[in-house]
């Protein structure tokens, strides 16, 4: 592994395949990611679910989180039994066969469901290996070499992003859900293809298990696996005997599970018998507050694929130079923005130094994310009175994107340097896990338009945003202690 070969602008060959995989694994998530709302609550007779807008809102949230949460064992399996290479080609046939099924024309909800289990599963085996054999490319010591090959990586993440909400929206557009949905199928087909065949460039990355298990421990978790299996299939069963079972209440428990995961987890950490020092202790307890800052954050953002996407149908006039779109292509805004400021926030943070901590980082993402939801209120109060020009969701995405780029980087950055030293190789598991508990709850909020105005729901989520910034503001202090940061202050670069 990390052997020298032929390269690509002085980047392991390899680095194409998983560019490549990457990028299409992302068109086919961002493309049904794009429609998926849109979908559920169209009518049966116009091919969709006919499912309530709150229902919908939860729905895409919870699967969203879903996502995330199984990121966990798909990196334990990885790790333990198939190893990367094998985890990211399994969970690639798994998430295509999902997509398959949704994209079958055959009607009722039952292929649709089994498919979105599916991409979730698949996902969840992919998303957390697919990076690390980026890693596993390059020589311990080519330190530079693999920053700047995860930079091209993560280019392939959103132009895959950027390039799919307006090839599967054109396509889903008049009700042709299950072309949509085939696209998608498509798009991870191409990855597999190209995965397969570039798997000569790899150079041993991923191949196998880091830590594979024993005869005997395998064994242990397969039983431990199936009697968990077996529990919450006899427990699901029982719901729907009961005649409880709803998809509503199915979301609000699942939306219970992403946020009690991480709770049990940072309480096992801080009351289990670990052995940390008073130092790693400090750090977990200002960790937590840093995480409950970006689970706020992506509450609100990840509400574009559903809320501001309703929006983008509903309330705007979907022209851009001329040129009609689908609401769907609103949801290239996002990666387009991403693409363009990248450098300039990196650029950003380098001239601005440690003077600037992670805790101040992280309440401008929440102030921004804020401001962008003040902004969607007076759109939304000017669009009572008839349709508004798509900028104004332009304009929202871009200040969103401002807020992403002040937290989401800094947030896995943060997460490596305040890691206990028994939870390093875990922690960026539950890094992902912010993702989950904020798109589970964001999900629940749709509920809210149920009961007040568009106006007064996107002030009342930019309120709690714009208070939880202030709080973390005026605690920055006091956090930055507790991590260690005055210790390591130095000054910003001259200009």
């Amino acid at each position: 592994m990390g052997t020298e070969g032929k390269t690509v602008l002085g980047h392991p060959r390899g680095l194409v395949t998983l560019f490549l995989m990457e990028m299409w694994e992302r068109f086919s998530f961002y493309g049904l990611r794009a429609i998926l709302f849109f979908f559920l609550v169209a009518t049966v007779s116009g091919g969709g679910l006919g499912l309530p807008k709150p229902t919908a809102t939860a729905v895409v949230g919870v699967y969203g989180a879903l996502i995330y949460l199984l990121a966990l064992p798909g990196g334990w399996i990885a790790d333990r039994v198939l190893g990367a290479r094998r985890a990211v080609l399994t969970g690639g046939c798994v998430i295509m066969l999902g997509h398959i099924c949704m994209a079958l024309p055959l009607g009722g909800p039952a292929l649709i469901w089994l498919g979105l289990g599916l991409i979730m599963v698949g996902t969840g085996l992919l998303k957390p290996n697919i990076a690390t054999m980026v890693g596993g490319l390059y020589p311990q010591d080519a330190n530079a070499r693999r920053d700047a090959g995860f930079s091209i990586f993560y280019l392939g993440i959103n132009i895959g992003a950027f390039i799919a909400p307006y090839v599967v929206g054109t396509l889903a557009e008049g009700g042709r859900w299950h072309l949509g949905f085939g696209a998608a199928a498509v798009g991870m087909a191409i990855g597999l293809t190209q995965y397969v065949l570039g798997g000569r460039h790899l150079r041993g990355a991923g191949e196998e298990p880091g830590h594979r298990l024993t005869p005997a421990e395998r064994r242990h978790f397969g039983v431990i696996a199936l009697a968990g299996a077996l529990a919450t299939g006899a427990a699901f069963l029982l719901w729907a005997l009961s005649g409880t079972l709803t998809v509503d209440r199915f979301t609000v428990v699942l939306t219970a599970v992403a946020v009690v995961v991480p709770a049990v987890y940072f309480a096992y950490i801080l009351l289990g018998s670990h052995d940390l020092s008073p130092e790693e202790r400090a750090r977990t307890k200002a960790y937590i507050w840093l995480f409950a800052a970006a689970a706020v954050f992506w509450m609100i953002y990840d509400l574009a694929p559903t809320v501001l996407n309703d929006f983008a149908a509903e309330k705007t006039d979907l022209t851009l130079f001329g040129h009609r779109i689908a609401a769907a292509t609103t949801q290239s805004f996002n990666p387009l923005l991403i693409l363009i400021f990248v450098p300039v926030f990196a650029f950003l943070w380098v001239r601005l130094g440690d003077r600037v901590s992670a805790a101040h980082k992280f309440a401008a993402g929440l102030l921004l994310i804020g401001v962008s939801f003040v902004v969607m209120a007076l759109a939304a109060h000017l669009a009572a009175s008839g349709r508004i020009s798509v900028w104004w969701l332009f304009l929202v995405y871009l200040i969103q994107v401002f807020g992403e780029l002040s937290l989401s980087p800094v947030g896995l950055s943060v997460t490596v340097e305040l890691a206990p030293r028994a939870f390093r190789s875990q922690m960026l598991g539950v890094w992902y896990l912010s993702f989950a508990v904020g798109d589970a709850v964001g999900g629940q909020t749709g509920r809210l338009l149920d009961h007040v105005s568009q106006p007064v729901y996107f002030l009342t989520l930019a309120a709690v945003a714009l208070v939880a910034g202030a709080v973390l503001l005026g605690f920055s202090r006091r956090l930055r202690a507790l991590m260690g940061e005055d210790r390591r202050v130095r000054p910003a670069r001259p200009a």
